[in-house]
């Protein structure tokens, strides 16, 4: 699918925004199958630990870097990303381009009412999207073999040619990966929480805060309760990561060369 960096002990692939959603439409449009994730910090540690989400990642068509520490890390690292692409930007953009070329699209995920506020808001804009089907799982349906059957037909009911998975992470990413080959789709996206910016529900930080890497810092003092031990405790586990990453390719691999 085109240049890869690997970074973290995972490959990212190494496009412009632009890019990117160019090589999404030609999934939909070629007889390829698959699923896009995004990349974050806290997909980062993550991965780490958690060997069936690595498996989930091994398996996407497109690894794209959602998150500007991933990409400030890679420039300081020597092997420089183009840009970030977050799951919240590609998907009212992909839903622009499925409205011109007639894609039919199906949302899965959000809270009750979410993903149809954003399909409401996103039909008010581009009048010719068609959304086949929305659907707002329960809690836990990951689990349940029932509740994954019933997801599945309600997709190859109508057949769509994008799906928009927006459960969160590691679910979204762990549960196409298991059942991307019962779907009748061209292309899925685990886009997070990309359905409650589109509906107005959460808020993102201001352009100057996500250029800076600081789009984290505006989610927690926005939700601290369900963010803290995310970004407090857990993510910050990141930063150790970037240092035996910036050991292993700039001072050991320097070394290396020199002996």
């Amino acid at each position: 699918m085109g240049t890869r960096v690997n970074l973290f002990g995972i490959d990212i692939d190494n496009l412009t925004f632009e890019e990117a959603l160019e090589k999404i439409i030609g999934i939909v449009e070629s007889n390829h199958k698959g699923y896009v994730v995004t990349a974050n910090v806290d997909h980062i540690v993550r991965l780490q630990d958690e060997p069936d989400f690595r498996k989930a990642y091994a398996g996407a068509l497109l690894v794209l870097a959602d998150g500007m520490p991933i990409v400030m890390s890679s420039r300081l690292l020597g092997v420089p990303l183009k840009s970030r692409i977050t799951g919240a930007d590609l998907f009212p953009a992909i839903c622009r381009v499925a409205s011109e070329r007639g894609f039919k699209i199906f949302l899965l995920g959000g809270l009750p009412g979410v993903a149809e506020k954003a399909a409401q808001k996103l039909k008010t804009m581009y009048p010719s999207i068609k959304f086949v089907g929305i659907y707002s799982p329960p809690f836990g349906f990951e689990k349940s073999d029932t509740e994954s059957e019933k997801i599945r037909r309600m997709i190859n009911d109508v057949a769509p040619d994008i799906l928009f998975i927006g459960v969160g992470a590691p679910k979204q990413e762990m549960w196409i990966h298991k059942h991307i080959e019962e779907l009748n789709i061209k292309v899925a996206l685990c886009v997070g929480g990309a359905f409650d910016f589109v509906a107005g529900k959460v808020r993102r930080a201001p352009k100057i805060l996500q250029k800076l890497a600081l789009e984290w810092f505006w989610r927690l003092i926005h939700e601290p309760k369900r963010l803290w031990r995310r970004y407090i405790l857990y993510d910050t586990r990141f930063f150790s990561l970037f240092l035996k990453e910036f050991w292993n390719k700039k001072i050991g691999g320097h070394k290396k060369c020199v002996d």
